[in-house]
């Protein structure tokens, strides 16, 4: 009894931000929520119907998953090894690896854009790089492709891969690999049968921050490929800003908040059971 009463009073410690969050989020989220059921008889489900049954409705979420699949990809390919390496990595060498990571997450989405511009113009960096590589024959414009796009959405979202795995595979032993060499195993043995299994919710955390904002993404897509190329998020912006049509930016934003948390949901469930596992 006398333990139970405190934490009822330090519970109350989360009441402000409890409000605020509901304030801010849950109240806008309700009203978008009734926004996109109602109709002039009331409730109807018809806008909803309506959208599905448009085949270029169907073409935009297709291309909104594609994008944030390869994204993900592309960020765990890169993250997984960094991550490893900065768990790793000793005094000053680490530090600057910690640095390099988490100082582009106080620079602008915006800014990261219109950098990655100049990066994929017929005269940017890589295509001068694959040029010289000997890959392409002639400079080749980058920029307002999906590949671009990919790329430049990647290197925004990179740091939320890296930490989540980075603050896991801190945690492992070192120890237990050399035991493996010990014994014989060879080092792909050992990161499949050691190190995998144990960074495995590093990695479903860092999956389920990159697609969610990936999934979500507006300025990126807007400046890296620009409207011919409709995602659910600026189909979104486009329906409110430029189109004034609350009804289908309603709608088309519930579809992006339901694929957004049933991401986050299954990665949720998908960790509690790797956690029970281990």
């Amino acid at each position: 009894m006398s333990l139970a009463a405190p934490r009822s009073r330090i519970g109350w410690l989360a009441a402000p931000a409890v409000a605020w969050l509901g304030l801010v989020y849950a109240v806008p989220l309700a009203f978008l929520l009734a926004r996109s059921v109602t109709g002039p008889d009331g409730f109807t489900l018809k806008l909803f119907a309506t959208f599905f049954a448009d085949p270029y409705s169907w073409r935009v979420i297709g291309n909104t998953l594609r994008i944030a699949v390869m994204v993900t990809l592309v960020s765990l390919a890169i993250g997984y090894p960094v991550a490893i390496a900065m768990a790793r990595a000793k005094g000053i060498a680490q530090v600057i690896l910690l640095v390099a990571i988490i100082l582009p997450l106080s620079i602008g989405v915006v800014v990261k854009a219109f950098a990655w511009q100049i990066v994929l113009r017929r005269d940017g960096v890589i295509s001068k790089l694959l040029v010289a590589t000997g890959i392409w024959d002639e400079p080749q414009r980058l920029l307002f492709t999906e590949a671009g796009l990919v790329l430049g959405a990647a290197n925004v979202f990179l740091p939320f891969m890296i930490l989540p795995i980075y603050s896991v595979v801190k945690l492992v032993d070192p120890r237990l690999s050399e035991a493996g060499a010990t014994l014989g195993a060879s080092p792909f043995y050992r990161f499949r049968r050691i190190l995998l299994p144990l960074t495995l919710p590093g990695i479903v955390s860092g999956i389920a921050f990159v697609f969610s904002m990936a999934v979500s993404m507006f300025v990126v897509p807007s400046l890296l490929i620009g409207d011919r190329f409709q995602m659910l998020a600026t189909l979104t912006g486009r329906a409110f800003l430029l189109m004034r049509d609350e009804a289908l930016g309603s709608t088309t934003a519930v579809v992006l908040l339901v694929i957004a948390v049933s991401i986050v949901l299954a990665s949720t469930w998908l960790a509690r059971r790797i956690g029970r596992a281990a």
